[in-house]
């Protein structure tokens, strides 16, 4: 059994996390650092050097903790669907555009008028729309040929830009990769045809890599606290980690994620064709599929509810919402606060109330928007022809499975159990901490992982209120209605 740690990190949207992983599998030290997204003109962007910033910070601060020679390895897993766009010096030209900008929706059209809606769903699994970062691609060429002409390499997921900066090395993991628009999924390559049909050059494309493969190694001068020469592995993209990190195994085990952005998700050993709904990704094992409905509104409108009810503080907002009922006396909430793009597409919709009356009260409102977002999470069951009260196993991660009474009233709107994590916002960094262990020869396979996680105490099971569930089962129905006969208006 080893006796060093591993480095592991998640690069989210509003946050980088880090954690010590001990080689028992369990969290030594853990530190967070916020991270800034820029919003001007409808378009939602980051600076890849507040990501260095960030990680920079967590890793001198775990450094202090345990030397750098007890540190065996560097992972991360990191937001996904990302256009990062960097010159021959490994130096940003401009700001990532994010996975929640869909600023591309003309050159979608082009590109798939060239390729054809078909085609293009059966090499990549996913339909093409303006968040994907292949039509981003053809975007920045149209919109910003200066920056365009600088651009030497473009990067998918935000983890892979700290690893560039860490190695010196440009790289990509399969299932980041996936959702770049550009990916055979079934081959796990690059797909010529489509660089060509979106008039790039293939070069500036990253190697794909697996998780557990090396991507390089630390270089002197980092100053970041970690001996140079010490390995760095390709990681993960967040969808990957978490269904690693939630124990998904087989079909029938759904995951969701309550991250600032979130999905439901589950695995199988084929990729889902559906006009509208699911985002497919490779996993890292051959032959298999990550089966995600993805949201651009999760944790954030909690953290919108916890601004605006409770002038930020999360404790506040929390005695909101126990003061709260189920069915918010009447008022329901749509939660598109960035447009969303599953269970509806639409990058111009946007939040709103309905069923106001003098007695609303903020307790109300406040619910209101959390029950919107389980609403929605049920839509994606929908989508996946997954109906939760069939579902064998449904657990739940990501820092809002931290607010008691979402996550009941998350279990109460499906109507099943949910495992909420303990730790829920760290156990991506223990998956990629795996990953690393795999590379190094410490685990057998993934499976060893995930074995791990079951012979532990993971968390709290939260069972649905009878009562509830009937209650949100008629609410459910009538706010499905509710986009179809709003859409057009806000």
């Amino acid at each position: 059994m080893s006796t060093a740690y591993i480095a592991a990190f998640d690069v989210g949207t509003t946050a980088l996390k880090g954690v010590l992983a001990a080689p028992d599998g369990t969290i030594a030290a853990a530190c967070s650092r916020s991270i800034p997204t820029l919003f001007e003109g409808g378009f939602q962007e980051q600076d890849p050097h507040s990501w260095w910033d960030a990680f920079r910070a967590i890793s001198l601060e775990l450094t202090c903790q345990v030397p750098a020679d007890h540190i065996a390895a560097i992972a991360m897993s990191g937001q996904m669907q990302d256009l990062i766009p960097l010159d021959r010096d490994l130096q940003p030209t401009g700001n990532a555009i994010l996975y929640s900008d869909g600023r591309a929706e003309i050159q979608a059209r082009q590109l798939e008028q060239t390729v054809g809606t078909d085609r293009f769903l059966s090499i990549t699994g996913n339909r093409c729309d303006g968040s994907l970062p292949l039509p981003k691609l053809m975007w920045l060429r149209q919109e910003r040929p200066e920056q365009y002409t600088k651009t030497a390499h473009i990067l998918i997921s935000s983890k892979d830009y700290l690893i560039a900066r860490l190695t010196g090395v440009c790289c990509g993991d399969v299932t980041a990769c996936s959702t770049a628009g550009a990916m055979d999924i079934r081959e796990k390559t690059w797909s010529a045809p489509l660089l060509a049909a979106a008039g790039t050059a293939p070069t500036l494309f990253p190697p794909l890599l697996l998780p557990h493969q090396q991507a390089g190694q630390v270089l002197s001068g980092c100053d970041c606290g970690y001996l140079p020469g010490t390995p760095v592995f390709a990681g993960i993209g967040d969808a990957g980690a978490t269904t690693l990190a939630s124990g998904i195994a087989h079909p029938g085990q759904y995951n969701i994620n309550l991250g600032t952005s979130g999905w439901v998700a589950s695995v199988s050993q084929e990729i889902l064709l559906t006009e509208a709904g699911v985002f497919n990704l490779a996993a890292a094992a051959k032959g298999h599929y990550i089966n995600v409905v993805p949201f651009l509104n999760a944790g954030n409108v909690h953290g919108w509810v916890a601004r605006t009810f409770a002038c930020g503080d999360y404790t506040a907002a929390g005695a909101l919402l126990r003061a709260s009922v189920p069915g918010s006396h009447g008022v329901f909430f749509l939660p598109y606060l960035n447009g969303e793009r599953f269970p509806v597409l639409d990058p111009d919709i946007r939040g709103a109330y309905l069923g106001l009356t003098p007695k609303t009260a903020p307790a109300d409102l406040a619910r209101a928007a959390l029950e919107g977002v389980a609403f929605s999470l049920r839509q994606g069951f929908d989508q996946l022809d997954a109906a939760p009260s069939g579902a064998d196993t449904i657990s739940l991660i990501g820092g809002g499975s931290q607010e008691p009474v979402w996550c009941q009233l998350l279990a109460d709107v499906l109507d099943h159990e949910l495992l909420v994590f303990r730790d829920g916002e760290y156990l991506s960094c223990l998956a990629v901490a795996a990953a690393a262990r795999l590379g190094l020869g410490e685990l057998s396979s993934y499976r060893d992982f995930t074995h791990s996680l079951r012979s532990r105490e993971l968390g709290v099971t939260v069972s649905p209120d009878p009562e509830a569930a009937a209650l949100y089962a008629r609410r459910y129905r009538e706010y499905a209605k509710i986009y179809p006969a709003l859409k057009g208006v806000l």
